[in-house]
């Protein structure tokens, strides 16, 4: 008895009591095209908001864990926190490069991928992913240990803030494969629109670090006293695990997306990278900022790199917040661009941006109004406060302008553009560092005129990228 194809229009053979349909889509299958034509015609804000909910969430959990860690070292002393400060701009510069530089480039390939019904390349994206993960994380586990000493001696450590800053460095950067691998095959997801396992993923990681850093760090039963290396070791820890589990599941198929072993393209290569490298060079400018400013500081001693450490840690913390944000805007655009939809594409990018000034904007202003609310969870040293808040009461305002422009960068790179985030990334550390240096060394500027510095990078930044939307290359016109 043979079966014929539904889709040729030939029927079966009429021997048969019940006609198979082996077109008929599996359930996963339906339920990805359920998904996709969900992000394609759904209400904008209701579907961005249930896209991003899940990320924000878990990410406000592991700002949590930012947030902890910072205050377990804070009973190390001032020197541990000036460490994990000179530190802090080389790890956030991972968490960006490889969530949000290289990270968003897989997404937006992804995203493009699911929304022209290339089902087939966006699974073997996957595979490049992880190839690309391996690479540079290798890459960046020997540049922090071999250059980790010349940049935190350049950066103002000395004694012992610079031991503290090599200690904490050299177990935390020991685990950048795995984070590598983590954070692209998460990024992954989210382009395919699975925003809940990676949310999950980075759930458990904030009940596991929670608890596992102080011990590491203090001791506990038969376990030694790490002090600030604890803090590094108990990152990798998770990072292994989570690189097992993700690993496993992709390979499984229940995803959505498929990990499998396929001959490497170079056109899919390409295709991350052609947002994925300027991004990443945005990310390595946005970070470099702070480094460079971190600098500036440090020419005030060890005192005011704690208090710059502390106060800018919520600028760092915004941003793992707003990611949430912004990788369902990226997503939506992507997937919205694959399928030729370019004005609900521009209209994503415009609601998106509206609700990240909202969120950014409402916490500057609270924090600028009463800076110990945030300073003290981590200091009570009184001239650490007054630094900080010298610091937080300039800068926190221009958080609603960080959002803005931090949103439509992601517009854009779900568009596959990046030239205006990258134009801007670039005025933000001419000002930012560039001026900020020159008021300090040149002026004798203090805190306030950096501070001045910072707040006014931030204003240009939003500024430049709201050329975004006016931009015809981003949104061409609809072609008769």
């Amino acid at each position: 008895m043979i079966e014929r194809d539904a889709v040729s229009g030939k029927g079966t053979d009429s021997s048969s009591p019940v006609p198979k349909a082996p077109s008929q889509p599996s359930p996963l299958h339906a339920r990805n095209e359920g998904r996709r034509a969900a992000l394609l015609t759904g209400p904008v804000l209701p579907t961005l908001l249930k896209l991003a909910l899940p990320t924000v969430v878990v990410l406000v959990a592991q700002t949590a864990v930012n947030i902890a860690e910072a205050y377990y070292v804070g009973f190390l002393g001032t020197d541990a926190l000036a460490g994990v400060a000179l530190v802090f701009p080389v790890f956030m510069l991972m968490t960006m490069m490889s969530n949000g530089g290289l990270g968003s480039g897989v997404s937006s390939a992804v995203a493009r991928a699911v929304g022209a019904g290339r089902k087939e390349d966006a699974d073997a994206l996957l595979f490049h992913a992880i190839v690309l993960a391996i690479v540079v994380g290798a890459l960046f586990s020997l540049a922090t240990m071999w250059g980790g000493p010349h940049l935190y001696r350049a950066l103002g450590g000395r004694g012992e803030a610079l031991q503290a800053a090599l200690r904490y460095s050299n177990y935390l950067f020991a685990g950048a494969i795995p984070v590598w691998i983590v954070n692209f095959q998460a990024g992954a997801l989210r382009g395919s629109g699975n925003v809940r396992v990676p949310a999950l993923v980075t759930l458990v990681g904030a009940l596991v670090l929670i608890p596992l850093s102080p011990i590491l760090i203090f001791g506990l039963g038969g376990l030694p006293r790490l002090g600030i290396a604890g803090a590094g070791i108990a990152f990798a820890v998770y990072y292994c695990g989570a690189m097992l589990f993700l690993l496993r599941y992709m390979a499984s198929g229940r995803a959505g997306l498929r990990l499998r072993i396929v001959p490497l393209q170079r056109r899919l290569f390409a295709d991350i990278l052609h947002v994925g490298v300027p991004t990443a060079v945005n990310s390595v400018l946005t970070n470099l900022t702070v480094i460079l400013v971190t600098g500036a500081v440090g020419l005030f001693g060890t005192t005011a790199l704690a208090a710059y450490g502390i106060a800018s840690r919520l600028d760092y913390i915004l941003i793992p917040i707003l990611f949430g944000l912004c990788t369902a805007t990226l997503t939506m655009v992507g997937i919205a661009v694959g399928a030729g939809d370019i004005a609900r594409a521009r209209r994503i990018a415009w609601v998106a941006s509206a609700a990240g000034v909202t969120l950014t904007g409402t916490i500057g202003l609270i924090v600028a109004a009463y800076p110990p609310l945030w300073l003290t969870l981590f200091s009570h040293d009184g001239e650490v406060l007054r630094m900080g808040t010298t610091y937080l009461r300039i800068v926190a305002p221009s958080y609603a302008a960080l959002g803005f422009g931090f949103v439509l960068g992601f517009a854009a790179q779900g568009a596959g553009h990046v030239l205006w985030p990258f134009v801007a990334s670039s005025l933000r550390i001419l000002i930012a560092a560039g001026c900020g240096w020159w008021v300090v060394t040149a002026l004798g500027a203090g805190m306030t005129g950096l501070a001045s510095m910072v707040a006014a990078s931030l204003i240009a930044y939003a500024a430049i990228c709201s050329l975004i939307m006016l931009s015809r290359g981003v949104w061409p016109p609809a072609r008769d």
